[in-house]
């Protein structure tokens, strides 16, 4: 600004140079000074490249990368030409996570004491995506529904948990991941007074190990078996195999036994441990699609 001030008065006025630079108040040597700083451009299209091949690399670590390929610099202008190249990086806001209760959990002891909920993806022939949700009782390691949509919300995933409450009672806690279904306004509406809801640690999957091995189960014994045209298709393929899961497959966690025959042997202890607080179904399931969740076969 200086420097546009003195131009000013020796181009208006007619003053000399350094009587203009002692009216502006500036060394004249200041005013003739050339800038002697090397040609950036190469550095800067260098910096350019990484910046668009590490999208997520601030200039420290931009830096970093510059000086294993022998262009070290200091750091003030390292950062002056990254923020004259505009390379920020944007903060991502975290997603709001449901918190749950986050004390350690202890193994169940009882049927319907804790259910495992979490979902599973594969794809029809043509390449549409399908989802699966999985909700596993931990201690008989039963599977309780499969529910298969192309699209399953938050209000889905409490229509199908009411539904499953009326067949078979109430679980004293559910588990889950923090997935935007399981924690969006519809769950976390329906959850108090009803049941208490346990949010794993996110990026922990092994604290919901239970429904992570019936998942791994599921996608290596059924899905990659399989090869899905429809969506009916799939529902019955999987409905399939999770009865023969539940009535066939012996379980070594499980002394070899079926979830089954594991909880027709729990027969002597009290009803509401056996089967839940609801021994029979309560309510006769309506006619509303296959999704494969009703709670009851006949393994015979």
């Amino acid at each position: 600004m200086r420097r546009l001030a003195v131009a000013r008065v020796i181009e208006q006025q007619g003053f000399s140079q350094r009587r203009a630079c002692r009216l502006i108040g500036i060394d004249h040597s200041t005013l003739r000074y050339q800038s002697k700083r090397p040609d950036d451009a190469p550095l800067r299209q260098r910096l350019r490249e990484l910046a668009q091949q590490r999208r997520r690399f601030g200039y420290r670590r931009l830096g970093w990368l510059l000086i294993r390929e022998g262009r070290a610099m200091n750091h003030k202008k390292l950062y002056r030409l990254y923020r004259e190249e505009k390379l920020m990086v944007r903060r991502r806001r975290g997603r709001k996570r449901a918190l749950g209760t986050r004390p350690p959990l202890s193994l169940p002891s009882t049927i319907n004491e804790r259910w495992s909920l979490d979902f599973v993806s594969d794809t029809f022939g043509d390449g549409r995506r399908f989802r699966i949700l999985c909700i596993v009782d931990d201690f008989s390691r039963e599977c309780l529904a499969t529910v298969v949509d192309t699209s399953l919300s938050g209000v889905r995933v409490v229509r199908e948990l009411e539904q499953l409450i009326l067949e078979r009672g109430k679980p004293k806690i559910i588990v889950s991941d923090n997935g935007t279904e399981l924690t969006s306004v519809a769950v976390l509406r329906w959850v108090p007074g009803r049941v208490t809801w346990h949010y794993i640690e996110p990026g922990k999957p092994v604290q919901n190990a239970f429904i992570e091995s019936f998942n791994s189960r599921l996608r290596d014994e059924c899905l990659n078996e399989h090869a899905f045209l429809n969506l009916a298709e799939a529902r019955e393929i999987i409905a399939s195999w999770r009865h023969d899961y539940n009535c066939l497959r012996p379980h070594s966690s499980l002394g070899r036994l079926t979830p089954i025959e594991f909880v027709a042997q729990q027969g002597d202890r009290p009803p509401e441990q056996a089967q839940g607080s609801a021994a029979v179904p309560l309510l006769k399931r309506p006619t509303r699609g296959i999704t494969s969740t009703d709670s009851t076969y006949n393994c015979g």
